[in-house]
């Protein structure tokens, strides 16, 4: 007699690929020491109520856009990510995955 198999996996953590390495480059620069934690927080907590999502969020696209807003504000203050290049940059990789097939990798252009 063989006894019933749960089901014992996790759910995934990140509703999308891009909402780990968000989280995980967020992580990392806070680790190489090029902010605080607790500033960190305070400001995603202001991105969060500037953008009206005062309410719950379930880990979804508006609470990662709000974490990669705060981290881009950050990167621009410190020098390391200019507005107008972080904005040319996400251009690019728009362009280059709408000319992509579907199924195949996505390739920037060379600059």
């Amino acid at each position: 007699m063989s006894l019933p198999v749960e089901d014992t996996a996790p759910e995934p953590v990140f509703e999308q690929p891009w909402h780990a390495q968000v989280f995980a480059l967020t992580v990392a620069l806070n680790e190489a020491g090029r902010f605080g934690w607790e500033d960190w927080a305070r400001r995603f907590s202001e991105t969060l109520k500037r953008n009206g999502a005062g309410r719950d969020l379930n880990g979804g696209d508006d609470y990662f856009r709000a974490w990669l807003q705060t981290l881009e504000m950050i990167l621009a203050e410190d020098g390391a990510a200019a507005p107008v290049e972080v904005a040319a940059l996400r251009e690019a990789w728009e362009a280059a995955y709408l000319a992509t097939p579907h199924g195949q990798p996505v390739h920037l252009p060379e600059a």
